[in-house]
Order: structure tokens, then sequence, then C-alpha cells
């Protein structure tokens, strides 16, 4: 799929942003493992959580959909069962991840399989803790899909520090522990999104100015009955357009606010973007706002490694706003970066330079000259089939001084399957 982008007019209008796919594909799982029924209202159309969905009806759970919620019956942590014995997990590193803490925990024999991108993300940070835990794990080599999981003797809880701040090597071993009879403990010495611990409502204690996460057999599980908010990743694409579009004036209503997740919108109030947050208010156990984003000149910004692992998926958008920025930005501590859909470091960094973007990409980071809000030039980039940088190179377009064009556009769909269609109703 090939789009085309023209130098916009001001962005005008309000978004209904898509669901949050994080949230979405935890409410799904964590409600595998609940003995009761959930209720997800505003359940995303994306490609991961529908393979997340598809994921736990191969282990017992009953999805019933309907026009606006989703029902699960789960089958609690007793009750897993496998038809056949792959489980295809598509894109979803989420998904492949948190789910391997199920079935070592559970003991279930299983293999996950993925596509062609994410059968190249390692996996090995998540087979280590699982091994100790007691299950058996072989992958390809170097610790790439497909997994093999199985587990014959008991399961070994176990107190673990997380060696980067990673929310999915976090919840896979959480997940693993709600298993055991005694304590799994999980040490956060850097806080990442806490969607799972708040969730699952798993006990968390802070010691010695860290954060303490537990699970184990004898936790009930909620079942989740919630309503997905607005993917506040997804918002982040348009409070930056908003923000590098002279004249523009855009509402996210019903995005998520969850801290841990934000801290985009801090790092763009350091640069001088002009952004109103009304309403708060909680839906579920998750707050949310109603954002107003309007254009302004941006300054230079530094985003430091403690505030990557909180706003690693905004990154390659923020770098957007480096670009129009007036002075050199850096983004340093970021080369999880490298290990996503695609390596995103080297992504953004071939996508500013062919926009006529000074850039030097560093092993943990880039370092932008920006701009000063003149416009970059237009041209071809390819997504490398990753949704964000398909989505981040079509707003960087929107600052150009002609028409650009987006080879492989599709992969917007993995999170965001209205993007073009939200683009053309502000951008005309």
């Amino acid at each position: 799929m090939i789009k085309l982008i023209s130098a916009a007019k001001p962005l005008k209008g309000s978004i209904s942003l898509p669901p949050d796919k994080s949230i979405a594909q935890r409410a799904a799982l964590f409600a595998l493992l609940s003995e009761s029924t959930s209720t997800i209202s505003n359940y995303p159309e994306a490609e991961d959580p529908q393979t997340a969905l598809s994921c736990i009806g191969m282990l017992g759970a009953e999805v019933i959909p309907d026009s606006s919620e989703i029902e699960i019956k789960g089958v609690g942590r007793d009750g897993l069962t496998l038809s056949g014995d792959i489980i295809d997990c598509g894109n979803s590193g989420t998904v492949m991840r948190l789910l391997s803490g199920i079935l070592a925990g559970s003991g279930v024999q299983a293999t996950l399989i993925g596509d062609a991108s994410l059968s190249s993300r390692p996996m090995k940070r998540i087979m280590d803790p699982l091994s100790r835990m007691g299950a058996e794990i072989t992958s390809a080599d170097g610790g790439y899909p497909p997994l093999h999981l199985n587990r014959k003797g008991p399961l070994k809880p176990m107190r673990y520090t997380l060696p980067v701040a990673s929310a999915q090597l976090k919840s896979c071993i959480l997940l693993a522990g709600l298993f055991g009879d005694d304590v799994t403990e999980v040490v956060e010495p850097v806080p990442c999104r806490n969607h799972t611990e708040t969730m699952l409502r798993l006990p968390v204690d802070h010691q010695n100015g860290h954060t303490v996460i537990s699970s184990y057999r004898g936790l009930e599980l909620p079942s989740q009955n919630l309503v997905i908010p607005g993917d506040f990743s997804a918002a982040a694409f348009w409070l930056v357009a908003a923000t590098i579009v002279d004249g523009s004036d855009l509402m996210l209503p019903a995005t998520g606010m969850n801290p841990t997740r934000n801290v985009a919108i801090d790092i763009l109030k350091r640069m001088g973007a002009d952004i109103t947050i009304r309403n708060i208010r909680t839906e579920g156990a998750e707050p949310v706002a109603d954002l107003q984003v309007r254009s302004t000149e941006l300054r230079a910004v530094t985003i430091r490694p403690e505030e990557v692992p909180v706003a690693i998926d905004e990154l390659p958008i923020l770098s957007v706003a480096m670009a129009f920025a007036d002075g050199t930005s850096r983004i340093t501590g970021a080369e999880e970066l490298r290990y996503k859909e695609s390596d995103r470091l080297s992504a953004m960094g071939t996508i500013l330079e062919n926009a006529g973007i000074r850039v030097e990409v560093r092993k943990d980071g880039l370092i932008i000259q920006g701009r000063s809000g003149k416009p970059g030039k237009s041209t071809m980039h390819d997504s490398m089939n990753d949704h964000r940088i398909a989505m981040s190179a079509a707003i960087l377009s929107l600052k150009t001084d002609g028409v650009s064009e987006i080879r492989n556009a599709g992969a917007a769909s993995v999170s965001y399957p209205d993007f073009w269609s939200h683009l053309d109703s502000v951008a005309h």
C-alpha cells in the first residue's frame, strides 16, 4: 500500500482515538485467567488485539463479540487447555512475551510462532528468567521465535530485579508467578508501564527507592470489566502533527492518561507545545482526559534515559517534533528501540535524513538538528513494515515542501486501522 501525503493546511477538528492496544491485549489475556466472565467495551479492531483474542480462544476461553463490547468467559489458572500445539502470535510481541509467562507458569506445553517481523525479535530476555523458574524453553538460534515451552517440575518462585525497564518482561514473570504457591517478586529500579499490576490488582510495595510487585497463586484474579481508553500512543501522533503544522487546533477526547504512559506530554511541553488537559476522570482502572493541542513554535529538548521506558513508543514521533524545533535535540538511553518491529533508531534516522533533516544515529539514540519550523524536503519513505514508522513518516510529510510517498503504509493497521482516514478528515 502506497500513500501520498501533501503538505498540510491547518489541522482542525476532533479525532476519536483507537482503543489502547496495550491495555486491550492484557485485558484479553487476564480475562482468560479469571474464573468469571469479563465484559470489555471499546475493544479494538487492530491486528494485535485481535490476535490476543485468537490466542486465548485456543487456550479454552469463550469469546462472545457484539457491536459494542465483547464477553470473555475465562477458564481460570487450572482450566487452560490447548487445542493443538501451536499458537500463532502474529505480529504481537506483547502477546508472545506475556503468553510465555502464562504457559511457563501453567505447565501447558506449546509452541509460540509469529510473523516474519515478530520472528526477528529477540526473546532471550524472557527465556532466561522463565528457565530459572523451572520452564523448559527452546528457540531458534540466538533466542528468536518460535519458542517451544514445557515444564515438568514445580514452578520455582523467585525475586527478580529487572535488568532493563521493560513492561513486557515484568509482566511475563509476574504472570508465571501467579501459578506458584510461594511469592514471586519483581523489583523495578526504573518505572515502566504499570497496566499489568493495576489491572490484576497485584500487591505493590516500595523498598529502598525501588518498586516491588508480587504475584502468587493465592491471589484472586479479578474479571476484566472495563472500557478501553483512547490510546495515548496514537494521540502522540496528533499532538505532534497539530504542534508543527501552522494554524492547527485539534481535540482528542477520552485519551488514556496513565502516568506511566503519557510522559510525551511533559516532553512536548518542555519544548513549548500548547497542550491543554481537560475533564480528567477515571474509567475502569485508568485515568482519561480530553486533550486540546494548538500549533506553536518549538525549542530543542533532551530526552533522558530514565524517561525512555515510559515514552518508548512515542520516541519515533517525538523525533519528528525535534526535527522542527529550534536547536539541537537528543534522545539518549534508547537502544531498546533497535529491537521493535524494526530498528526504529535507524529507520527514523533514514526518514529524517531523506527529508533534509540533519541527524546523527547513535547506538542508543539520536541527535537531531532542528529546522526551527522550516519545512522539510518531500521525498519517498519506506515504513519498514513498522506501524509507528509509517505514521511518523506521514506526520513528518505534512511539514514538507511538496508531496511525499509512504510505502508499505498499510502497516499502520497493526495499531491504528483508521489512521489514514483520520488524517484525511483533519488535513483537508
